[in-house]
């Protein structure tokens, strides 16, 4: 191995190593500042999630992770399979919750309903027993939704896009994939196709109309880089994949903001605010 490969493969392992510590002391910082211990995470098989898992068993430690699986009847044998084995390599403890009865009862009273709509139906409903099992075990609900998802508005609002804490809002899923390789998370859940199960065959990038390697690297461009559409246009990207992704990104912000809130109030008050000194947090 040449000097300069190995520099890089050191390069590449001290920034491994900085995001890890970075996203697990996140995690143990923001759980004691809630004054909870434990972490409880809805376990779908996909690889956010698993890595999700293996970053708050390293802040936190197994024993304090509770993994919840919502399957409905639908929902892949092959994602339970691969949840299974992430609780099983972690010593995590798990439940596994059926979420059928409680769609079908939404479907029954609400009535028919197409099959996006029946999937956020099935994110929410997965949201509200995540929530109520926080408070049982005195925990807080891990995020699993990615920096590309947030970015797309790819999610379901008071769904998949809820939580108390979410360590993986600022990674790409490109990242999300190599950092979930280094930690060890089981192959099978590297190779699959990234989907979130809401039907039979369902695929996201498929859903999207674009991979996620393309758009990731077209995403750091236009936020990171704050380039225009001709620069990306410059770079080799199709005007349709850039018009198709800006569209997305301005119709979606209102999904990870909080609520507009009328002032009527001379300052603007802000919930992110910083606390006083001598406030005891």
């Amino acid at each position: 191995m040449s000097d300069q490969a190995g520099n890089t493969n050191q390069s590449a392992d001290a920034a491994f190593e900085e995001t890890v510590s970075s996203l697990t002391g996140f995690l143990r910082s923001e759980t004691r500042r809630a004054g909870r211990e434990r972490l409880v995470l809805g376990l779908s098989g996909g690889i956010d999630s698993a890595l999700a898992a293996y970053l708050a068993a390293r802040a936190i430690g197994a024993e304090k992770l509770h993994c919840v699986l919502l399957p409905y009847r639908s929902s892949s044998e092959a994602s339970i399979r691969d949840a299974l084995a992430v609780v099983e390599d972690l010593g995590a403890h798990q439940e596994r919750f059926d979420i059928s009865p409680l769609v079908d009862a939404f479907v029954e009273t609400a009535g028919e309903v197409d099959r996006i709509r029946l999937g956020n139906v099935m994110a929410r409903a997965r949201m509200t027993l995540l929530f109520d099992r926080s408070e049982e075990h005195r925990g807080l609900v891990l995020g699993t939704s990615n920096k590309t998802e947030l970015l797309l508005g790819y999610g379901t609002l008071h769904g998949d896009l809820a939580s108390s804490i979410n360590p993986l809002g600022d990674l790409y899923k490109a990242e999300i994939r190599a950092l979930a390789a280094k930690l060890g998370v089981p192959e099978p859940i590297l190779r699959k196709k990234p989907s979130a199960d809401l039907w039979p065959g369902q695929s996201d990038e498929e859903e999207l109309g674009f991979t996620y390697d393309e758009v990731d690297r077209l995403l750091a461009l236009l936020v990171h880089e704050r380039a225009t559409r001709q620069a990306a246009l410059d770079r080799g990207y199709a005007p349709e994949l850039v018009d198709r992704v800006t569209r997305r990104i301005v119709a979606h912000r209102f999904k990870f903001r909080i609520p507009i809130i009328a002032r009527v109030r001379g300052r603007e008050d802000d919930f992110d605010f910083p606390p006083p000194a001598d406030w005891r947090v």
